[in-house]
């Protein structure tokens, strides 16, 4: 998957992390057909919004998967400058376009919204139906129709990039790239509260509450049936819980908890696979492995050796 991140001056570093962030994390499981180019419309170095200079990658190579247009103050002037035409051509080169922040303004100047639905941020929205007529904008987080793309604030982006990467790598992916993003885990201690991890952070207080069960079961971890009575579910309940705001069975996801804090551990410390094992809730290494490459489609042995290198 190769990806293409065209910054405009303005541009937020918020946004530009939600976008970036998950990808690492997948390409850091050992997705290594991953590979992102930051561009710039002038090949010159850009300052986001906040001051922070981002220089660009050289010049656009070959085609992308994925070009994603990130703009921010300034988009305007943006709009009636030569930025345009490097959106256009890059636009052409790729199989998905997204409009980030106020990235939507741009590809609706250049014509590629049109007739179609968008977003883009919030406190836009009326200026933009006002500007581009032709275009279905709505007040909504994000809009994944076509291949032309849209994303408002820095929430969005990221729920955008996540979806992406599910549809892209699997669940476990998006599950294992949303934890390290959200909530990076206390590598010098035994503990890590998962209560704010993707799949879940919008469920029901209830299930948060099995969620920091499953936490403090990491190290011995207790049957499914046992964890629902100790929170007062019944087992079918929970099931249906878990499916409906996780898309997996409550044991599939007590294992990717316990793979989440394998990974953790394999690139936050010097334990030895046999311990890292251990502290996760499996008897020996080759049972973590196993697991876990059957999970992320890449052997846990690879993360410390890609880290290392």
């Amino acid at each position: 998957m190769r990806v293409a991140f065209l910054l405009f001056e303005g541009f937020s570093n918020m946004v530009l992390s939600c976008l970036l962030e998950p990808l690492r994390a997948v390409r850091d499981q050992g997705q290594a057909d991953l590979h992102w180019q930051v561009l710039t419309a002038d090949g010159n170095s850009v300052r986001s919004s906040s001051g922070l200079l981002v220089a660009p990658d050289g010049g656009a190579r070959g085609a992308f998967d994925l070009l994603i247009v990130v703009s921010g103050y300034g988009f305007r002037d943006h709009a009636r400058g030569n930025g345009l035409r490097h959106v256009l051509a890059l636009s052409r080169r790729s199989l998905i376009v997204v409009g980030a922040d106020t990235g939507a303004w741009l590809l609706a100047a250049a014509g590629l919204l049109s007739g179609q639905r968008a977003t883009i941020h919030w406190s836009l929205v009326p200026e933009f139906a006002e500007a581009f007529p032709n275009v279905q904008v709505g007040a909504l987080p994000s809009v994944m129709e076509g291949r032309v793309w849209s994303c408002g604030d820095a929430s969005a982006a990221l729920e955008l990039i996540l979806d992406l990467i599910e549809k892209r790598f699997g669940k476990g992916s998006a599950f294992l790239a949303s934890s390290m993003f959200l909530h990076e885990a206390d590598h010098s201690s035994g503990g890590s509260r998962a209560g704010t991890l993707w799949p879940a952070r919008k469920a029901p207080a209830r299930l948060h509450q099995v969620i920091d069960l499953m936490v403090e079961k990491i190290e011995m971890p207790i049957p499914i049936a046992q964890i629902a009575a100790q929170s007062g579910f019944s087992l079918s309940s929970m099931e249906r819980q878990f499916r409906a705001e996780t898309g997996m069975s409550p044991g599939r996801y007590f294992q990717m908890l316990r793979l989440t804090r394998a990974r953790d551990l394999v690139l936050g410390t010097d334990l030895d696979f046999r311990s890292i094992a251990l502290r996760c809730g499996y008897a020996n290494a080759s049972a973590l492995g196993k697991a876990y490459k059957s999970a992320f489609a890449c052997p846990i042995r690879q993360l410390r050796r890609r880290h290392q290198t």
